[in-house]
Protein backbone atom coordinates (compact mmCIF):
# COMPACT_ATOMS: atom_id res chain seq x y z
CA UNK A 1 0.00 0.00 0.00
CA UNK A 2 1.18 3.08 -0.93
CA UNK A 3 1.81 6.38 1.28
CA UNK A 4 -0.90 8.65 -0.25
CA UNK A 5 -3.63 5.78 -0.44
CA UNK A 6 -3.26 5.80 3.15
CA UNK A 7 -3.35 9.70 3.57
CA UNK A 8 -6.85 9.29 1.92
CA UNK A 9 -8.11 6.40 3.92
CA UNK A 10 -7.30 8.16 6.85
CA UNK A 11 -8.81 11.73 5.50
CA UNK A 12 -12.17 9.69 4.29
CA UNK A 13 -12.17 8.42 7.90
CA UNK A 14 -11.57 11.27 9.82
CA UNK A 15 -14.02 13.11 7.57
CA UNK A 16 -16.48 10.41 8.49
CA UNK A 17 -16.14 10.92 11.97
CA UNK A 18 -16.25 14.21 12.22
CA UNK A 19 -19.46 14.27 9.86
CA UNK A 20 -21.18 12.33 12.56
CA UNK A 21 -20.14 14.95 15.59
CA UNK A 22 -20.63 17.95 13.65
CA UNK A 23 -23.64 17.30 10.98
CA UNK A 24 -26.76 16.53 13.43
CA UNK A 25 -25.90 19.28 15.48
CA UNK A 26 -28.98 21.30 16.37
CA UNK A 27 -30.35 19.53 12.90
CA UNK A 28 -33.95 17.75 12.36
CA UNK A 29 -32.67 14.04 12.30
CA UNK A 30 -33.95 13.62 8.74
CA UNK A 31 -31.56 16.77 7.50
CA UNK A 32 -28.83 15.49 9.50
CA UNK A 33 -29.47 11.66 7.48
CA UNK A 34 -29.70 13.29 4.13
CA UNK A 35 -26.19 15.36 4.63
CA UNK A 36 -24.84 12.17 5.93
CA UNK A 37 -25.72 10.09 2.76
CA UNK A 38 -24.52 12.86 0.39
CA UNK A 39 -21.21 12.97 2.37
CA UNK A 40 -20.75 9.03 2.82
CA UNK A 41 -21.40 8.54 -0.80
CA UNK A 42 -20.44 11.81 -2.62
CA UNK A 43 -17.52 12.54 0.00
CA UNK A 44 -16.27 15.68 -1.99
CA UNK A 45 -19.08 16.88 -3.33
CA UNK A 46 -21.37 16.46 -0.20
CA UNK A 47 -18.52 18.11 1.72
CA UNK A 48 -18.24 20.99 -0.12
CA UNK A 49 -22.23 21.07 -0.87
CA UNK A 50 -22.29 20.97 3.19
CA UNK A 51 -19.84 24.30 3.46
CA UNK A 52 -21.60 26.13 1.42
CA UNK A 53 -25.31 25.64 2.15
CA UNK A 54 -25.02 24.01 4.97
CA UNK A 55 -26.23 26.50 7.77
CA UNK A 56 -29.67 27.51 7.72
CA UNK A 57 -29.25 30.12 9.54
CA UNK A 58 -28.40 34.14 8.89
CA UNK A 59 -25.14 35.10 10.09
CA UNK A 60 -24.38 35.81 14.13
CA UNK A 61 -24.68 39.43 13.43
CA UNK A 62 -28.17 39.29 11.45
CA UNK A 63 -29.34 37.08 13.80
CA UNK A 64 -28.81 39.59 16.84
CA UNK A 65 -30.47 42.34 14.88
CA UNK A 66 -33.65 40.53 14.87
CA UNK A 67 -33.56 39.57 18.36
CA UNK A 68 -33.21 43.82 19.19
CA UNK A 69 -35.94 44.22 17.12
CA UNK A 70 -38.43 41.62 18.76
CA UNK A 71 -37.06 42.89 22.08
CA UNK A 72 -37.81 46.43 20.84
CA UNK A 73 -41.70 45.62 19.62
CA UNK A 74 -42.45 43.81 22.72
CA UNK A 75 -40.98 46.33 25.31
CA UNK A 76 -43.08 49.40 23.07
CA UNK A 77 -46.46 47.29 22.51
CA UNK A 78 -46.61 45.96 25.84
CA UNK A 79 -49.08 48.11 27.27
CA UNK A 80 -50.38 49.67 24.03
CA UNK A 81 -54.10 49.28 22.83
CA UNK A 82 -54.34 47.67 19.99
CA UNK A 83 -58.49 47.91 19.39
CA UNK A 84 -61.46 46.14 20.63
CA UNK A 85 -60.98 42.14 20.44
CA UNK A 86 -63.82 39.86 19.55
CA UNK A 87 -65.87 38.72 22.32
CA UNK A 88 -66.38 34.68 23.19
CA UNK A 89 -62.36 33.39 21.97
CA UNK A 90 -62.61 29.51 21.26
CA UNK A 91 -60.87 27.55 23.70
CA UNK A 92 -57.40 27.30 22.32
CA UNK A 93 -57.02 30.38 20.35
CA UNK A 94 -55.91 32.29 23.42
CA UNK A 95 -52.72 30.01 23.99
CA UNK A 96 -52.29 30.35 19.50
CA UNK A 97 -52.25 33.97 19.79
CA UNK A 98 -49.31 33.56 23.06
CA UNK A 99 -47.42 31.22 20.87
CA UNK A 100 -47.22 33.69 17.99
CA UNK A 101 -45.97 36.46 20.37
CA UNK A 102 -43.54 34.90 21.95
CA UNK A 103 -41.76 34.09 19.25
CA UNK A 104 -42.68 36.25 16.26
CA UNK A 105 -43.03 39.47 18.80
CA UNK A 106 -45.90 41.08 16.96
CA UNK A 107 -49.14 41.48 19.19
CA UNK A 108 -52.94 40.56 18.43
CA UNK A 109 -54.72 43.51 17.39
CA UNK A 110 -58.85 44.13 16.82
CA UNK A 111 -60.64 46.79 14.85
CA UNK A 112 -58.81 45.55 11.30
CA UNK A 113 -60.62 44.75 7.72
CA UNK A 114 -59.48 42.57 5.41
CA UNK A 115 -60.02 41.76 1.81
CA UNK A 116 -58.93 39.66 -0.53
CA UNK A 117 -57.48 40.30 -4.40
CA UNK A 118 -57.17 36.91 -6.56
CA UNK A 119 -57.19 38.77 -9.49
CA UNK A 120 -53.19 38.88 -10.35
CA UNK A 121 -54.03 42.20 -12.53
CA UNK A 122 -56.72 43.89 -10.04
CA UNK A 123 -53.87 43.39 -6.89
CA UNK A 124 -51.20 45.29 -8.81
CA UNK A 125 -53.75 48.09 -9.76
CA UNK A 126 -55.21 48.06 -6.77
CA UNK A 127 -51.46 49.06 -4.73
CA UNK A 128 -50.69 51.00 -7.36
CA UNK A 129 -54.37 52.91 -6.53
CA UNK A 130 -53.21 53.13 -2.98
CA UNK A 131 -49.46 54.23 -3.88
CA UNK A 132 -50.80 57.16 -5.32
CA UNK A 133 -52.84 57.95 -2.20
CA UNK A 134 -49.66 58.57 -0.37
CA UNK A 135 -48.70 61.77 1.42
CA UNK A 136 -45.74 60.11 4.13
CA UNK A 137 -44.30 57.28 2.47
CA UNK A 138 -44.81 54.63 0.44
CA UNK A 139 -42.87 50.83 1.87
CA UNK A 140 -42.45 47.99 -0.90
CA UNK A 141 -40.49 44.90 0.19
CA UNK A 142 -41.16 41.92 -2.76
CA UNK A 143 -39.04 39.13 -3.45
CA UNK A 144 -39.25 39.69 -7.13
CA UNK A 145 -39.82 43.29 -7.94
CA UNK A 146 -39.52 43.81 -11.95
CA UNK A 147 -40.44 46.35 -14.06
CA UNK A 148 -42.06 45.41 -17.42
CA UNK A 149 -45.81 45.95 -18.99
CA UNK A 150 -47.86 44.01 -16.80
CA UNK A 151 -46.42 46.46 -13.80
CA UNK A 152 -45.81 49.54 -15.31
CA UNK A 153 -48.62 50.87 -13.70
CA UNK A 154 -47.18 49.96 -10.31
CA UNK A 155 -44.09 52.38 -11.34
CA UNK A 156 -45.72 54.75 -12.64
CA UNK A 157 -47.61 55.45 -9.02
CA UNK A 158 -44.15 55.31 -7.81
CA UNK A 159 -42.60 57.70 -10.03
CA UNK A 160 -45.91 60.45 -9.33
CA UNK A 161 -45.28 59.75 -5.66
CA UNK A 162 -41.38 60.58 -5.29
CA UNK A 163 -42.16 63.71 -7.80
CA UNK A 164 -43.98 64.60 -5.23
CA UNK A 165 -41.92 63.94 -2.40
CA UNK A 166 -43.05 61.33 -0.69
CA UNK A 167 -40.84 58.93 0.80
CA UNK A 168 -40.23 55.50 -1.05
CA UNK A 169 -38.43 53.11 0.41
CA UNK A 170 -37.96 49.86 -1.93
CA UNK A 171 -36.44 46.67 -0.86
CA UNK A 172 -35.83 43.12 -3.44
CA UNK A 173 -34.33 40.01 -2.79
CA UNK A 174 -31.02 40.14 -4.69
CA UNK A 175 -30.40 36.52 -5.23
CA UNK A 176 -34.10 36.18 -6.91
CA UNK A 177 -33.46 39.27 -9.06
CA UNK A 178 -30.00 38.83 -10.35
CA UNK A 179 -29.63 37.65 -13.50
CA UNK A 180 -33.46 37.78 -14.15
CA UNK A 181 -34.98 40.11 -17.08
CA UNK A 182 -35.06 43.54 -16.71
CA UNK A 183 -33.20 43.57 -13.26
CA UNK A 184 -30.71 46.36 -14.30
CA UNK A 185 -33.70 48.45 -16.10
CA UNK A 186 -35.10 47.64 -12.07
CA UNK A 187 -32.80 49.05 -10.26
CA UNK A 188 -32.03 52.16 -12.69
CA UNK A 189 -35.85 53.17 -13.11
CA UNK A 190 -35.76 53.00 -8.96
CA UNK A 191 -32.36 55.34 -9.24
CA UNK A 192 -33.62 57.51 -11.69
CA UNK A 193 -37.45 57.87 -9.85
CA UNK A 194 -35.53 58.86 -6.74
CA UNK A 195 -36.24 55.67 -4.32
CA UNK A 196 -34.39 54.60 -1.83
CA UNK A 197 -33.50 50.94 -2.74
CA UNK A 198 -31.68 47.99 -0.89
CA UNK A 199 -31.09 44.27 -2.19
CA UNK A 200 -32.00 41.77 0.51
CA UNK A 201 -29.49 39.33 1.62
CA UNK A 202 -27.34 40.20 -1.10
CA UNK A 203 -24.27 37.36 -2.10
CA UNK A 204 -21.52 39.81 -2.28
CA UNK A 205 -18.37 38.66 -0.26
CA UNK A 206 -16.22 41.53 -2.20
CA UNK A 207 -18.46 44.01 -0.24
CA UNK A 208 -18.14 41.84 2.76
CA UNK A 209 -21.92 40.69 2.62
CA UNK A 210 -22.47 37.03 2.92
CA UNK A 211 -24.72 34.13 3.85
CA UNK A 212 -26.05 30.76 2.67
CA UNK A 213 -26.05 31.48 -0.76
CA UNK A 214 -29.88 29.76 -0.73
CA UNK A 215 -31.37 31.92 1.84
CA UNK A 216 -34.25 34.20 0.86
CA UNK A 217 -36.39 37.17 1.81
CA UNK A 218 -39.66 35.44 0.39
CA UNK A 219 -41.87 38.18 1.26
CA UNK A 220 -44.79 40.26 -0.19
CA UNK A 221 -45.77 43.47 1.55
CA UNK A 222 -46.37 46.77 0.68
CA UNK A 223 -47.13 49.76 3.01
CA UNK A 224 -48.86 52.94 2.50
CA UNK A 225 -48.36 55.93 5.01
CA UNK A 226 -49.26 53.00 7.83
CA UNK A 227 -53.01 53.24 7.04
CA UNK A 228 -53.29 50.70 4.40
CA UNK A 229 -51.06 47.60 3.90
CA UNK A 230 -50.91 44.69 1.19
CA UNK A 231 -49.69 41.28 1.49
CA UNK A 232 -49.86 37.87 0.08
CA UNK A 233 -48.23 35.44 -2.25
CA UNK A 234 -47.77 38.11 -5.85
CA UNK A 235 -44.42 39.33 -6.81
CA UNK A 236 -44.34 42.16 -8.98
CA UNK A 237 -44.14 40.94 -12.25
CA UNK A 238 -45.85 39.60 -14.83
CA UNK A 239 -47.45 36.27 -14.59
CA UNK A 240 -45.17 34.41 -16.65
CA UNK A 241 -42.66 36.06 -14.62
CA UNK A 242 -41.02 37.04 -18.32
CA UNK A 243 -39.37 33.85 -17.77
CA UNK A 244 -38.82 32.05 -21.75
CA UNK A 245 -39.19 28.97 -20.32
CA UNK A 246 -42.48 29.58 -19.18
CA UNK A 247 -44.03 31.52 -21.90
CA UNK A 248 -42.71 28.63 -24.35
CA UNK A 249 -44.53 26.46 -21.96
CA UNK A 250 -47.78 29.28 -21.49
CA UNK A 251 -47.31 28.90 -17.57
CA UNK A 252 -48.69 32.00 -15.53
CA UNK A 253 -49.33 32.39 -11.97
CA UNK A 254 -52.21 32.48 -10.03
CA UNK A 255 -52.12 34.31 -6.82
CA UNK A 256 -53.61 35.85 -3.31
CA UNK A 257 -52.96 39.13 -1.60
CA UNK A 258 -55.07 40.61 1.04
CA UNK A 259 -55.81 44.17 1.24
CA UNK A 260 -55.69 45.69 5.40
CA UNK A 261 -56.60 48.99 6.86
CA UNK A 262 -56.61 49.38 11.16
CA UNK A 263 -53.88 48.29 14.14
CA UNK A 264 -52.30 45.63 12.23
CA UNK A 265 -51.23 47.58 9.39
CA UNK A 266 -48.33 48.79 12.10
CA UNK A 267 -47.35 44.89 12.57
CA UNK A 268 -46.79 44.83 8.31
CA UNK A 269 -45.07 47.90 8.44
CA UNK A 270 -42.59 46.57 11.52
CA UNK A 271 -41.74 43.82 9.44
CA UNK A 272 -40.49 46.47 6.68
CA UNK A 273 -38.73 48.84 9.01
CA UNK A 274 -36.82 45.25 11.16
CA UNK A 275 -35.54 44.33 7.23
CA UNK A 276 -34.96 47.51 6.26
CA UNK A 277 -32.60 48.17 9.83
CA UNK A 278 -31.30 44.30 9.11
CA UNK A 279 -30.26 45.78 5.49
CA UNK A 280 -29.01 49.16 6.31
CA UNK A 281 -28.65 49.54 9.96
CA UNK A 282 -31.15 52.58 9.94
CA UNK A 283 -33.12 52.63 12.24
CA UNK A 284 -36.37 54.97 11.14
CA UNK A 285 -38.87 54.47 14.72
CA UNK A 286 -37.79 58.04 15.32
CA UNK A 287 -39.13 59.24 11.57
CA UNK A 288 -42.01 56.27 12.03
CA UNK A 289 -43.98 55.89 14.51
CA UNK A 290 -44.06 51.81 14.60
CA UNK A 291 -47.15 51.32 16.55
CA UNK A 292 -49.31 54.76 15.09
CA UNK A 293 -52.35 52.37 15.89
CA UNK A 294 -55.23 53.41 13.85
CA UNK A 295 -58.96 51.36 13.88
CA UNK A 296 -59.88 50.26 10.95
CA UNK A 297 -63.51 49.77 9.26
CA UNK A 298 -63.75 46.19 9.87
CA UNK A 299 -64.10 43.73 12.71
CA UNK A 300 -61.19 41.56 12.23
CA UNK A 301 -58.94 40.14 15.12
CA UNK A 302 -55.64 40.17 13.18
CA UNK A 303 -51.80 39.08 13.88
CA UNK A 304 -48.79 39.29 11.60
CA UNK A 305 -46.53 36.39 11.74
CA UNK A 306 -43.06 36.59 10.48
CA UNK A 307 -40.51 33.59 10.40
CA UNK A 308 -37.25 32.98 8.97
CA UNK A 309 -34.08 32.10 9.97
CA UNK A 310 -33.32 35.15 11.57
CA UNK A 311 -35.94 33.78 14.46
CA UNK A 312 -35.01 30.86 16.74
CA UNK A 313 -37.96 28.78 16.12
CA UNK A 314 -39.95 28.22 12.94
CA UNK A 315 -42.70 30.25 13.53
CA UNK A 316 -44.76 29.47 10.51
CA UNK A 317 -44.77 25.41 10.58
CA UNK A 318 -45.29 25.75 14.64
CA UNK A 319 -48.41 27.79 13.81
CA UNK A 320 -49.58 25.62 10.73
CA UNK A 321 -49.21 22.84 13.34
CA UNK A 322 -50.72 24.56 16.13
CA UNK A 323 -53.85 24.94 13.65
CA UNK A 324 -54.12 21.26 12.49
CA UNK A 325 -54.32 19.69 16.16
CA UNK A 326 -56.95 22.84 16.91
CA UNK A 327 -59.10 22.15 14.30
CA UNK A 328 -62.41 20.59 14.91
CA UNK A 329 -64.59 20.33 11.58
CA UNK A 330 -62.18 21.20 8.59
CA UNK A 331 -59.06 22.45 6.81
CA UNK A 332 -58.14 23.27 3.96
CA UNK A 333 -54.73 23.92 2.55
CA UNK A 334 -53.57 25.64 -0.69
CA UNK A 335 -49.82 25.67 -0.88
CA UNK A 336 -48.15 25.37 -4.38
CA UNK A 337 -45.12 23.36 -2.81
CA UNK A 338 -46.59 21.00 -0.55
CA UNK A 339 -42.94 19.66 0.89
CA UNK A 340 -44.07 18.93 4.97
CA UNK A 341 -41.59 17.14 7.41
CA UNK A 342 -42.73 14.10 9.77
CA UNK A 343 -44.17 16.75 12.12
CA UNK A 344 -46.81 18.22 9.54
CA UNK A 345 -47.26 15.22 8.19
CA UNK A 346 -48.62 13.58 10.69
CA UNK A 347 -50.71 16.65 11.83
CA UNK A 348 -52.32 16.60 8.33
CA UNK A 349 -52.60 12.55 8.48
CA UNK A 350 -54.51 13.12 12.39
CA UNK A 351 -56.71 15.69 11.64
CA UNK A 352 -58.26 12.47 8.60
CA UNK A 353 -58.00 9.73 11.18
CA UNK A 354 -60.39 12.32 13.98
CA UNK A 355 -62.74 12.60 11.29
CA UNK A 356 -62.23 16.04 10.05
CA UNK A 357 -62.44 16.75 5.99
CA UNK A 358 -59.27 17.81 4.76
CA UNK A 359 -58.09 19.29 1.19
CA UNK A 360 -55.28 20.36 -0.42
CA UNK A 361 -54.71 22.28 -3.45
CA UNK A 362 -51.43 21.97 -5.53
CA UNK A 363 -50.52 22.69 -8.65
CA UNK A 364 -51.25 19.62 -11.70
CA UNK A 365 -47.55 21.00 -13.32
CA UNK A 366 -44.65 22.12 -11.51
CA UNK A 367 -42.51 25.08 -12.30
CA UNK A 368 -39.54 23.82 -10.54
CA UNK A 369 -38.91 19.78 -10.99
CA UNK A 370 -37.17 18.63 -7.75
CA UNK A 371 -39.52 20.52 -5.96
CA UNK A 372 -42.67 19.08 -8.05
CA UNK A 373 -41.24 15.45 -7.82
CA UNK A 374 -40.60 15.90 -3.87
CA UNK A 375 -44.33 17.18 -3.41
CA UNK A 376 -45.63 14.19 -5.48
CA UNK A 377 -43.51 11.50 -3.22
CA UNK A 378 -46.19 12.14 -0.46
CA UNK A 379 -49.40 11.96 -2.48
CA UNK A 380 -50.06 8.39 -1.83
CA UNK A 381 -49.78 8.62 1.92
CA UNK A 382 -51.80 11.59 1.70
CA UNK A 383 -54.31 10.15 -0.56
CA UNK A 384 -54.30 6.70 1.69
CA UNK A 385 -54.74 8.70 5.07
CA UNK A 386 -58.16 10.66 3.21
CA UNK A 387 -57.06 14.06 2.46
CA UNK A 388 -59.04 15.55 -0.63
CA UNK A 389 -56.21 16.42 -3.04
CA UNK A 390 -57.52 18.87 -5.59
CA UNK A 391 -55.25 20.12 -9.01
CA UNK A 392 -55.64 23.16 -10.54
CA UNK A 393 -55.64 22.22 -14.04
CA UNK A 394 -52.35 23.59 -16.18
CA UNK A 395 -51.47 25.57 -17.65
CA UNK A 396 -51.44 27.33 -14.51
CA UNK A 397 -49.21 27.40 -11.37
CA UNK A 398 -51.45 28.26 -8.05
CA UNK A 399 -49.22 30.34 -6.20
CA UNK A 400 -51.80 31.31 -3.42
CA UNK A 401 -50.65 30.19 0.31
CA UNK A 402 -53.50 29.78 2.74
CA UNK A 403 -54.89 28.01 5.54
CA UNK A 404 -58.63 28.21 6.77
CA UNK A 405 -59.84 26.39 9.87
CA UNK A 406 -63.24 25.41 10.56
CA UNK A 407 -65.29 28.61 10.17
CA UNK A 408 -63.67 31.19 12.39
CA UNK A 409 -59.57 30.90 11.23
CA UNK A 410 -57.51 31.65 8.43
CA UNK A 411 -54.09 32.29 7.22
CA UNK A 412 -52.90 33.77 4.42
CA UNK A 413 -49.19 34.98 3.08
CA UNK A 414 -46.36 34.37 1.81
CA UNK A 415 -45.11 30.71 3.14
CA UNK A 416 -45.23 27.57 1.44
CA UNK A 417 -45.77 24.20 3.37
CA UNK A 418 -42.10 23.20 2.40
CA UNK A 419 -39.42 22.88 4.77
CA UNK A 420 -37.57 25.73 2.32
CA UNK A 421 -40.25 27.86 4.01
CA UNK A 422 -39.69 26.99 7.52
CA UNK A 423 -36.49 27.13 7.77
CA UNK A 424 -34.36 28.78 4.82
CA UNK A 425 -37.06 31.81 3.54
CA UNK A 426 -37.86 34.85 5.51
CA UNK A 427 -42.05 35.08 5.73
CA UNK A 428 -44.69 36.68 6.55
CA UNK A 429 -48.15 35.39 7.53
CA UNK A 430 -51.20 37.04 8.50
CA UNK A 431 -53.59 34.96 11.00
CA UNK A 432 -57.03 36.24 10.85
CA UNK A 433 -60.20 35.23 13.49
CA UNK A 434 -63.60 36.64 11.67
CA UNK A 435 -66.46 34.57 9.74
CA UNK A 436 -66.40 37.04 7.34
CA UNK A 437 -63.01 36.84 6.02
CA UNK A 438 -63.50 32.67 5.81
CA UNK A 439 -66.30 33.25 4.11
CA UNK A 440 -64.47 35.16 1.75
CA UNK A 441 -61.33 32.30 1.86
CA UNK A 442 -63.97 30.13 0.78
CA UNK A 443 -65.26 32.05 -1.92
CA UNK A 444 -61.67 31.75 -3.22
CA UNK A 445 -61.39 28.04 -2.62
CA UNK A 446 -64.55 27.19 -4.04
CA UNK A 447 -63.02 29.09 -7.94
CA UNK A 448 -59.95 27.12 -7.14
CA UNK A 449 -61.71 23.89 -7.02
CA UNK A 450 -64.17 24.77 -9.78
CA UNK A 451 -60.43 24.83 -11.64
CA UNK A 452 -59.30 21.93 -10.53
CA UNK A 453 -59.56 18.55 -10.72
CA UNK A 454 -59.80 16.02 -8.40
CA UNK A 455 -56.65 12.97 -8.01
CA UNK A 456 -58.02 9.50 -6.92
CA UNK A 457 -55.92 7.21 -5.48
CA UNK A 458 -56.87 4.78 -8.09
CA UNK A 459 -55.34 7.25 -10.32
CA UNK A 460 -51.78 7.88 -8.07
CA UNK A 461 -51.35 3.36 -8.39
CA UNK A 462 -50.95 4.19 -12.18
CA UNK A 463 -47.78 6.27 -11.75
CA UNK A 464 -45.27 4.62 -13.85
CA UNK A 465 -42.03 3.48 -11.61
CA UNK A 466 -39.91 6.06 -13.61
CA UNK A 467 -42.04 8.72 -11.86
CA UNK A 468 -41.87 7.11 -8.45
CA UNK A 469 -38.63 6.85 -8.80
CA UNK A 470 -37.51 10.34 -9.50
CA UNK A 471 -40.44 11.26 -6.91
CA UNK A 472 -38.53 9.51 -3.98
CA UNK A 473 -34.67 10.90 -5.21
CA UNK A 474 -36.31 14.40 -5.32
CA UNK A 475 -37.98 13.34 -1.28
CA UNK A 476 -34.14 12.93 -0.28
CA UNK A 477 -33.00 15.87 -1.71
CA UNK A 478 -35.35 18.38 -0.31
CA UNK A 479 -34.31 17.36 3.48
CA UNK A 480 -30.77 19.04 2.78
CA UNK A 481 -31.05 22.19 4.91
Amino acid sequence: MTWWVLVVMVFDLTVRIAAIIIVPRNRRPTAAMAWLLAIYFIPLIGVLLFLLIGNPRLPRKRRKMQRQVNDYIQRTSEHLDFGTLRPNAPPGYTSLVTMNRQFGAMPLSGDNDAHLISGYRESLDAMAEAIRSAERHVHVEFYILQTDASTDNFFRALEETCARGVTVRVLLDHWANRGKPFYKQTLRRLDEMGAQWRLMLPVQPLKGKYQRPDLRNHRKLLVVDGTVAFMGSQNVTDSTYNLKKNIQRGLHWVDLMCRLEGPVVASVNAVFLSDWYAETGEVLTDEIDLFDVRSGPGDLDCQVVPSGPGFEAENNLRLFLALLYYAQERVIIVSPYFVPDEALLLAVTTACQRGLQVELFVSEEGDQAMVYHAQRSYYEVLLRAGVKIWMYRKPFILHSKSMTIDDELAIVGSSNMDMRSFGLNMEISLFVRGEEFVREMREVEQSYRELSRELTLDEWKKQPLRSTVLDNLARLTSALQ
